[in-house]
């Protein structure tokens, strides 16, 4: 089997972008407030872990559902690309670190990991959309098993970064977190508006989807 390098990159910016494990940072310190450092890293190995299942099905099971209910993958596409581009938007306002540092507020639990950390703040309606338009443009074991593996290699460096948040937002100061934010959502903003110019192409308006 051969994966396709172009693709690879695609699937790795965009999962990292639409999951975006720096933002998180300030938001998993106000939700383990006061917490010791080895409850700290139990949360944060368990919210990757739960949202790692939850992307999981949705990867592999994803477009089976869609096809169940009457939901073509184009016109999933073209919703999905709407939704990730509003996600852009908000990260480059500012109005998703705000929306989740509203929730770590409202939301004051002893354990935060499932609830609001791996839903919705990782495995939310962005990152879900994600899992399913990108294993869509690779049908089969290539695009599943490139999305399993990206998806699990963003989860892991989100999971050390909840472990050092302290540290980098210190070190980046909450300029730099926005600068970082910024810069992510002009790349999202691209992205989102591919896919739904791919969805468009397959019922015949404009060019045909990129290559690969």
């Amino acid at each position: 089997m051969t994966f396709d390098t172009a693709y690879m990159i695609t699937a790795l910016v965009t999962m990292f972008v639409v999951i975006d494990p720096i933002a998180i940072a300030p938001v998993f310190l106000a939700l383990t407030r006061g917490m010791s450092k080895a409850q700290r890293r139990l949360i944060a190995w368990r919210a990757v872990g739960v949202a790692g299942i939850i992307l999981l099905v949705f990867a592999a099971f994803g477009e089976a559902v869609l096809n169940f209910i009457g939901i073509s993958m184009p016109a999933f596409r073209v919703a999905g690309g709407i939704l990730l581009f509003i996600t852009a938007l908000d990260m480059l306002f500012d109005r998703r670190t705000k929306r989740r540092e509203d929730r770590a507020d409202e939301d004051d639990h002893d354990d935060p990991s499932v609830f609001p950390m791996a839903i919705p703040l990782i495995a939310g309606p962005g990152s879900i959309a994600s899992v399913i338009l990108l294993t869509g443009e690779k049908p089969g074991g290539e695009g599943l098993i490139t999305i399993i593996v990206i998806s699990a290699l963003t989860l892991i460096v989100m999971a050390l970064t909840m472990q050092v948040s302290s540290a980098l937002e210190r070190a980046m100061g909450k300029t730099g977190i926005n600068i970082v934010t910024r810069l992510l959502g002009m790349l999202l903003a691209a992205l989102s508006v591919q896919f739904v110019l791919d969805g468009l192409a397959a019922f015949g308006f404009g060019p045909g989807p990129t290559p690969g």
